[in-house]
């Protein structure tokens, strides 16, 4: 319903204020201020002349500069398009989770993913004394001051359920 009343204002007598809008008389641009330079130079025909005219002097001069340029050639050696050992090492596979191909499959060293992260603070808050920060961060290749502060900051959600209220139930006379 809107959407139709302000369609209507917008179209309404269109016509007549496009005329309206074209017929305006349009402003006058500033006029541009001429540079002291290019005045002088469009004055002087002799600097004109002075800057088209070739000079032979310096024209040789120029010729006679020649320069040659050897570097040693350069050898790429192709491995058949293998990745680099360095970047491989720098990952590792992960605890994969209950989300089969969405998982994250591979994560850099020093890093968890989300679901890891869940786990290891869930198992830690389950059993702290078998899941050390020690044992976390030699089972996820995490360093030590990383994993303590994880466990210090980061605590997951707990689901506490309270009893129902007992109420005395009515009984029908």
């Amino acid at each position: 319903m809107g959407g139709r009343l302000t369609r209507v204002f917008r179209t309404f007598n269109i016509e007549s204020r496009a005329r309206r809008e074209i017929s305006k008389e349009k402003p006058t641009p500033a006029p541009r201020h001429r540079t002291a330079r290019l005045d002088e130079l469009a004055d002087h025909r002799e600097i004109q002349e002075e800057i088209s005219r070739k000079d032979a002097r310096l024209h040789t001069l120029l010729k006679d500069v020649y320069v040659e340029s050897r570097d040693p050639p350069v050898r790429v050696e192709d491995r058949g398009g293998e990745h680099l050992p360095s970047k491989l090492e720098e990952k590792r596979l992960t605890k994969l989770g209950h989300l089969g191909d969405l998982d994250v499959k591979r994560v850099s060293k020093g890093k968890i993913s989300i679901v890891e992260a869940l786990t290891l603070l869930n198992n830690h808050k389950l059993h702290p004394q078998i899941w050390t920060a020690e044992k976390i961060a030699v089972e996820y290749s995490l360093e030590q001051k990383d994993v303590n502060s994880l466990l210090e900051f980061f605590i997951p959600f707990t689901v506490q359920e309270f009893p129902k209220e007992t109420k005395k139930a009515i009984k029908p006379t």
